[in-house]
């Protein structure tokens, strides 16, 4: 399954408006386009957004340092090799900017996107 190009400029807006609320629906949507693109098999970004909420937003840090392994994996997939993406992804995490990494991750990933394009 190709991942769907998502709008970043939208879904960092509606994730403010919303005071973060879209960032878990967005949580969802990475995570599940991110194993598609990888063709892997995962926790689920239903899972994963219970699992953050639940630990009071310490396994959505840990979540973020496996995204960046798994975009670095999908990059080399396609011939480009990038390093320590999930050690970005974590640090900006831990300093409070998660929605950069979303937004990161999301333009990764619609480079792959392909044809296949979402409603936003």
């Amino acid at each position: 399954m190709i991942p769907v190009k998502r709008n970043i400029v939208i879904y960092v807006i509606l994730t403010l408006v919303t005071c973060g609320l879209f960032g878990l629906f967005w949580m969802i949507v990475l995570n599940d386009d991110s194993l598609a693109a990888a063709g892997e098999s995962g926790t689920s970004g239903g899972t994963v957004v219970i699992l953050t909420l639940v630990t009071c937003g310490i396994y959505g840090i840990y979540w973020s340092y496996q995204l960046g392994q798994r975009v670095d994996r999908i990059n080399a997939g396609y011939g480009r090799y990038t390093d320590n993406s999930g050690l970005l992804y974590l640090l900006l995490c831990i300093f409070g900017f998660s929605i950069v990494v979303y937004a990161v991750a999301q333009n990764e990933l619609n480079q792959y996107a392909g044809f296949r394009t979402g409603p936003y």
